[in-house]
């Protein structure tokens, strides 16, 4: 019998953003909360479901549908945007010299007129469109801290939609869980 709350015509998907050449980024409570203050404002916005995530240091996994599932690669775009002028402000603010100047040059060989790029082109949605393909993704997303070796269980990284599941814990985001 299923567990999984796998909705006709409602598309999941795994997404992925990663910071340019893997910069960590991601290091203190300011960084992380322009990504969580982001993505609040998606879902209360712009009609983003998020269903599982994980803040990494350098990168971040999601699993999201939207209202209108062609709105998805939009709602990505505006939040890369957004997030990308939130973080360039605070390394400004902190004075991260080494990383502004790595997301400059980035800019400049990206040849599109921007001043910074934080993040990498791109966030690789992957559809799911099976309960076993679902599992995967969701443990795999899961425990990436625990294979990084930061954290014993998948619930204790602060980051992490583990704890919304396995603690019910929506402190730090509310997600529409998917078991």
């Amino acid at each position: 019998m299923s567990h999984w709350k796998i909705v006709p015509g409602v598309s999941l998907y795994f997404v992925t953003t990663t910071i340019v050449d893997w910069q960590f980024v991601f290091t203190s409570f300011p960084y992380f909360e322009i990504i969580i203050d982001a993505l609040k404002y998606s879902v209360a916005k712009k009609g983003l479901h998020l269903h599982a995530y994980v803040i990494m240091p350098n990168h971040a996994h999601y699993i999201i549908s939207a209202d209108i599932p062609e709105n998805v690669s939009h709602i990505m775009r505006d939040f890369n945007t957004h997030t990308s002028r939130e973080i360039t402000a605070l390394l400004r603010e902190e004075r991260k010299i080494p990383a502004l100047d790595l997301f400059k040059r980035a800019a400049a060989l990206d040849g599109r007129g921007n001043d910074f790029k934080v993040w990498q082109d791109g966030f690789h949605p992957i559809a799911l469109e099976t309960e076993g393909f679902i599992e995967q993704k969701l443990d795999y997303l899961h425990d990436n801290p625990v294979r990084k070796g930061y954290v014993e269980e998948p619930e204790h990284w602060k980051y992490s939609s583990a704890r919304n599941y396995v603690l019910n814990d929506h402190s730090v985001i509310r997600v529409e869980c998917l078991l």
